[in-house]
């Protein structure tokens, strides 16, 4: 067994534990993290705790501190300790919330309270949000802090929306030459409500702690929706644009009006030992959905909710072709994905592109598909995927493993001839393409659909898919359903691998059983 600190903070350090495991770990491990002696402090007391999870925030050191950390298995096992020395970083002041006019009722308003305590906050200061309940609306961040939300601790989200700062889509410059944009929707710059931590610009922050967002959405307000009438888009829970290393750890968020968190044409993003709860039915309500980034790392999440787990965005065709930023080089790792319709899935507002996206040692539960890959016609030539690894993953009862959908019909036009026409069409201005996909190290159990719904367009096929030690196994009782949401596509039940206009197909090691039919079904390919 062998551990790291994959940060230290003032107060906290994230602890990874590499034993094999996935989201948990194979064994239970204590940690005792011991100060040494403090000039300052005159007694400092240890941090220990026990844990089973890979991926660990731990909270309760001091600053500038010296400390000796020691992780023990359980088992008794002598190999099992492991010991490591880490010195906390540098605080200069913290500041209460309750000291700065918080009521901590649930009921009164502590929005402008908290604001202030971040207004105020010098660099590397800290605020501290102490156990109570919390009624706020947006909260801006602001940069070198760190935002500590205590165990017991609860921000809880308006459900009024006439409390809610509007952010406008796009704002002319005064010489007309460019444009500031502040909001998003679904890869358009439309006017958006602000979100409960919203942030503008800002770098070196980080938002920790035990405590829980609770964006206090419902069917009776934020997710009773009416598409043809809206004018200001629902909040989500967090929303950073234009920020760069920001961190989101140890908190639990839940209920939120939308996508859950939307990092923004943002870099360094961090998203550690987080858990996300929706409600299955809740609508939009993704967990992780950065657009137009780069730098990110998701580890030890763990999401329940409505929709995708993670859908990875660069913005419809209007974003894309103006500013043409992918998101790219994003690691996921030991996360437990569960509950929603596609684990991690590329699109479809993928204008911009998506490359080098690696997701491993993870585990996806009664998700509808594993790997969603979702494009269309009109996303543009920038709208290039590639390099998109995902391995050393275990399924469990995913409808669909794997599916990559170039006729994904979304949009008012996504069912017209253009979009899902199976004929060849120019490749122009308006052609996606697909690279190089690779899914290595993959067990499925309890599949029902199809173990694979592979389509490319003819006009544009998928350039290559590998599939390298891969197991497929079906439910007994498994039932008929749509693999791919495109126009033409059957119901169907205990499918094997459907590959259609894909260039090269590789399979090595692949073993699928108790499929109806073919194990592989090939159409269009060169």
């Amino acid at each position: 067994m062998a551990f790291e600190i994959l940060k230290t903070g003032a107060r906290f350090i994230i602890l990874k534990i590499n034993d094999g495991g996935k989201y948990n770990t194979t064994y239970k491990y204590e940690y005792e993290i011991i100060p040494k002696e403090s000039m300052i402090v005159p007694d400092p007391k240890p941090v220990r705790g026990v844990t089973d999870r890979c991926i660990n925030l731990i909270t309760g050191l001091l600053p500038d501190m010296d400390y000796e950390i020691r992780i023990t298995n359980t088992c008794g096992d002598e190999d099992g300790v492991s010991e490591l020395s880490i010195h906390t970083l540098h605080e200069t002041v913290t500041l209460n919330a309750l000291e700065f006019g918080a009521i901590c009722d649930g009921e009164h308003d502590d929005t402008m309270a908290i604001q202030t305590a971040i207004n105020v906050c010098p660099e590397s200061g800290r605020v501290l949000i102490p156990s109570g309940r919390y009624a706020v609306t947006a909260l801006f961040l602001k940069s070198h802090i760190s935002i500590e939300i205590e165990d017991g601790a609860v921000l809880i989200g308006t459900k009024d929306k006439s409390k809610l700062p509007i952010l406008p889509g796009i704002v002319r410059s005064y010489d007309e030459d460019s444009e500031y944009n502040f909001a998003s929707w679904e890869g358009n710059p439309l006017r958006q409500y602000a979100s409960m931590i919203t942030g503008f610009d800002v770098e070196d922050c980080t938002i920790y702690g035990h405590g829980t967002l609770d964006g206090n959405a419902g069917f009776d307000d934020w997710w009773k929706i009416d598409k043809e009438h809206f004018t200001v888009a629902r909040p989500n829970m967090f929303f950073v644009n234009n920020c760069s290393d920001i961190m989101l750890a140890g908190l639990l968020i839940r209920q939120s009006p939308c996508w859950t968190l939307h990092p923004y044409f943002s870099k360094n993003i961090d998203v550690i030992d987080v858990k996300i709860e929706n409600p299955w039915n809740s609508p939009n309500t993704d967990g992780f959905d950065p657009e137009s980034c780069s730098g990110m790392r998701v580890l030890g999440v763990h999401f329940s909710l409505g929709d995708d787990c993670i859908a990875i965005k660069s913005g419809k065709i209007y974003m894309g072709r103006k500013h043409k930023r992918p998101s790219c080089d994003m690691l996921v790792a030991h996360c437990l994905m569960e509950s929603g319709h596609g684990a991690v899935t590329v699109g479809s507002e993928i204008a911009g592109g998506v490359n080098n996206v690696k997701v491993t040692d993870c585990l996806f539960h009664d998700t509808d598909r594993g790997l969603r890959i979702k494009t269309r016609r009109g996303r543009g030539k920038d709208s290039v995927l590639d390099n998109i690894i995902f391995e050393n993953i275990e399924m469990d009862h995913v409808l669909t493993p794997f599916v990559v959908n170039s006729f994904y019909f979304c949009d008012p036009d996504g069912k017209t001839d253009y979009v899902q026409s199976r004929e060849s069409f120019p490749v122009d201005d308006r052609t996606p393409s697909i690279g190089r996909l690779v899914f290595r190290n993959i067990s499925a159990q309890d599949t029902e659909y199809a173990a694979a719904y592979y389509l490319g367009l003819p006009e544009s096929p998928i350039e290559e898919i590998l599939m390298e030690n891969v197991t497929v196994r079906y439910k007994d009782d498994a039932k008929a359903g749509q693999p791919a949401m495109s126009n033409g596509v059957p119901d169907t039940s205990k499918m094997g691998i459907y590959a259609e206009n894909v260039k090269n197909l590789i399979l090595s090691n692949v073993d699928i059983q108790g499929q109806d039919g073919e194990v592989v079904i090939r159409k269009g390919i060169s």
